[in-house]
């Protein structure tokens, strides 16, 4: 369930951020962020905590509803070909994925990853460079804190893994969903996070 979640941070962070963002996906994307980092922690270190699971039942309806409506963008791309070819679900691939792709995008949408940043309290910075890190930094805390593997953590053969980086990079563009991203993306430059996550 953890990694259902994780994958509903994704959602709402790319909705907000991708190039098709507009005024009805970020009022979703903002809300369903808002509840997924006041509640998700809370899910996994209380499971029986009804509260927390009703806020992220809402959560995920509101993170479906943004990226319905603006697309998601690069870890959705990216994470596709994970499961096809190594039988990850889809959930814990995009929670995989999530920190080093917005690491990689952030720079190119540094407007609205501060603007997310200070929606969610996380900064009072007007510096869009600076509230942006911050958001970074909190996601990436969020990540640590519910546990989610890297690929060799999962016990992916790394000969295996890096024969099929190409394929997976090429696959991932030909989706179209990497397009949607804020800052260009190329096949190498997926080629490189893939071999990232892998740690």
């Amino acid at each position: 369930p953890r990694f259902f979640a994780v994958s509903e941070a994704s959602v709402c962070t790319e909705a907000f951020t991708s190039r098709k963002a507009q005024p009805l996906s970020d009022t979703f994307a903002l809300s369903a962020a808002k509840r997924i980092f006041n509640n998700l922690r809370t899910c996994y270190n209380e499971p029986e905590n009804e509260e927390a699971r009703i806020q992220m039942s809402l959560a995920a309806t509101e993170a479906g509803i943004s990226f319905n409506n603006s697309s998601v963008t690069i870890v959705h791309g990216m994470s596709r070909p994970i499961g096809a070819l190594f039988h990850i679900a889809h959930g814990l691939s995009n929670a995989i994925l999530l920190e080093s792709c917005m690491r990689f995008a952030v720079d190119g949408g540094y407007e609205r990853f501060g603007a997310l940043s200070r929606s969610l309290g996380f900064s009072t910075s007007t510096d869009d460079k600076e509230a942006s890190q911050v958001f970074i930094e909190k996601e990436a805390q969020l990540l640590k804190d519910l546990n989610i593997p890297t690929m060799s953590e999962l016990g992916i053969d790394h000969a295996v893994y890096e024969a099929n980086i190409t394929k997976m990079a090429q696959d991932a563009f030909a989706s179209g969903s990497p397009s949607n991203t804020i800052k260009e993306v190329t096949v190498e430059d997926m080629e490189k996070l893939y071999r990232e996550i892998y740690r």
